[in-house]
């Protein structure tokens, strides 16, 4: 099984990435909040990987946190959550916040996920509620990674804005890139005024 992956970027979609590790090309799906962050072509980086295995296929998931790894296999341990579910939780969500609204037994707050109904929802806290309160004792949680996910999750939120605006993922990525380094922590709609007028010029 492949749990980490180095190398460099070949190329990346919407919902993954071609990372070349001694040759070899990897394709690595991963949470828009990983993808925001993720350097240039060609530039090295390094991922937690997930290996998912079935009868007819062998994907590689990919988080840049190994909390986001945790929950993304918790998340699938649940009857009926797929990878790609699981995946769109953590960048709807974002790990952090995802383990407390389980732990919180929140569903109304798993909803808000395309694909995540009421069921699914009572199925998850109810499956996973006490697995999340013993995660939020984690010293992966402490207030600092809270933020600096805080501050990737919303870089992932503005990339997903922009490329239903219709830009190309590569140009809204360099875009929040170069509004989080001119503006900081800002909220949603800041970072995303700034991003745009990086790409009107």
């Amino acid at each position: 099984m492949i749990a980490h992956l180095k190398g460099h970027i070949l190329g990346r979609t919407d919902e993954s990435v071609i990372i070349d590790a001694n040759g070899v090309g990897y394709e690595v799906f991963v949470p828009v909040s990983t993808l925001a962050a993720l350097p240039d072509a060609d530039d090295f980086v390094s991922l937690h990987i997930h290996t998912y295995v079935r009868e007819d296929a062998l994907s590689l998931f990919g988080f840049s946190s190994l909390l986001e790894k945790q929950v993304f296999r918790m998340l699938i341990s649940v009857s009926g959550i797929g990878p790609r579910l699981s995946l769109a939780m953590l960048s709807d969500i974002g790990a952090a916040s995802l383990v407390q609204a389980i732990s919180d037994r929140n569903g109304s707050r798993l909803q808000t996920v395309s694909g995540v109904g009421k069921k699914t929802a009572e199925r998850i806290v109810l499956e996973l509620g006490d697995k999340a309160a013993k995660m939020l004792e984690n010293a992966d949680l402490n207030p600092c990674s809270a933020v600096e996910e805080s501050v990737s999750v919303i870089a992932g939120d503005a990339v997903s804005a922009l490329l239903n605006l219709g830009y190309p993922v590569k140009r809204a990525e360099d875009a929040v890139m170069k509004a989080q380094k001119r503006a900081g922590g800002q909220d949603l709609e800041t970072l995303i005024k700034i991003a745009l007028r990086f790409l009107s010029g």
